[in-house]
């Protein structure tokens, strides 16, 4: 039994022996020859070392393929976390974004309410303010957003007291330019001169996509404005202050008797007196026709006003503008005198629309409508607030 058991060993010793039998190792060293005996113990020595080694280099590879599998799962984890992170910086961004462009559109259409009341705007920058207020999409940026509702409310009321306000305006300026034999449309009409174009725009971009959105109510608001403001923008060509700083009459518009003749004659205009060197003011912004002696005028100053609109000033005893001069409402073009026609110092005033004498009594009272364009020679040169009687007589 025993014999057997021994067996197995003996034969690895015997293998052992054989395998780590004594060598003979030669070697240069450079100098000589030399010879080297390893015997069993050494060689035995040296493979338990080298055992070791490849078992300490197998444990580290398995440690680091351990330290290996471990770092996988939290370089997933990172990755996750940055994606949220992203995506968490990208909601904050719309969230800003949404805020910024509410607060934008909800002061454009500040804007336009204000100049509903005050008549003044940029024309381009009100028009913004039709576009429509498109709610977030985002339910982070529809939460940040949504203090604003009560300001669009409040717009949205005083929209509509704003466009009842400028509808009452434009009507009472139509009234009052229907009275002096003015039509309305005329008056806001764009210049015969005045170009059209510019890049085509197809029905489908960005642009017109923005006019098809636009808000109903700002949108209606901000035509009535542009369609007032042009009103009032043509006004400007239209006779409304004093061409004198006393203003009296010694004749009106109309058919009277001759001064010099006796007989009935149309006067085309109305006669106001006054001491020689009495200034002469522009009742509107507009450009020298005639600056010049003309016949029974004597010295004669016309002036274009533009939509068909001159004045005459007559009978002066200085001009002091010269053609095709531009000139402003309130700015001193004469002094007053007696030159041409005449029995005394006066200033012989008309208006004629297309040519044709108009009764100028309509043009020397006030209106709000005339006052709407804010210039600030209105408030230097009197204006009636009533059309004085007439006082003919024979001394002009």
């Amino acid at each position: 039994m025993s014999k057997i058991s021994l067996a197995p060993a003996n034969r690895i010793a015997a293998g052992a022996r054989l395998l780590f039998s004594p060598r003979n190792v030669i070697f240069h060293d450079g100098r000589a020859v030399r010879r080297v005996r390893l015997g069993r113990l050494s060689q035995s020595a040296m493979a338990g070392t080298a055992a070791v080694v490849v078992a300490f280099a197998g444990y580290g590879a398995a440690a680091a393929a351990g330290q290996t599998a471990g770092v996988a799962p939290q370089a997933e984890r990172l990755e996750t976390m940055e994606r949220k992170l992203v995506h968490m910086h990208e909601r904050v961004a719309n969230v800003r974004k949404a805020a910024e462009e509410r607060a934008a559109q909800l002061e454009n259409r500040q804007a336009l309410l204000a100049a509903a009341l005050t008549g003044v705007g940029d024309e381009k920058k009100l028009a913004l303010a039709t576009l429509k207020i498109d709610p977030a999409g985002d339910r982070l940026a529809a939460f940040a957003v949504a203090p604003f509702a009560k300001i669009e409310r409040r717009q949205t009321i005083l929209a509509e007291l704003a466009l009842d306000h400028l509808n009452e305006r434009y009507q009472s300026a139509a009234q009052e330019l229907r009275a002096r034999g003015l039509r309305p449309e005329r008056v806001a009409k764009a210049g015969k001169n005045t170009g059209m174009g510019g890049p085509l725009i197809p029905a489908a971009s960005a642009e017109a996509t923005a006019d098809l959105n636009a808000d109903a109510q700002f949108r209606s608001l901000f035509m009535t404005w542009k369609k007032l403001d042009k009103l009032e923008q043509g006004v400007i060509s239209i006779p409304s202050v004093q061409p004198v700083q006393h203003l009296t009459f010694t004749s009106n518009f109309g058919v009277r008797s001759d001064p010099f003749r006796g007989t009935a004659a149309m006067h085309a205009g109305v006669d106001i007196p006054g001491p020689t060197g009495t200034p002469i003011y522009a009742t509107a912004d507009g450009v020298v026709n005639h600056a010049a002696r003309q016949g029974g005028y004597g010295n004669l100053v016309e002036l274009n006003h533009g939509k068909g609109i001159t004045t005459r000033y007559g009978h002066l005893s200085k001009i002091l503008i010269s053609d095709n001069a531009r000139v402003r409402r309130g700015q001193m073009i004469g002094l007053m005198g007696s030159t041409g026609r005449s029995t005394g110092p006066h200033l012989h005033y008309e208006v004629r629309i297309d040519g044709r004498a108009v009764n100028p009594i309509p043009f020397l009272t006030t209106a709000d409508y005339l006052l709407a364009a804010q210039d600030r020679s209105v408030g230097q040169i009197p204006v009636s607030t009533s059309g004085p009687a007439a006082q003919d007589a024979l001394g002009h």
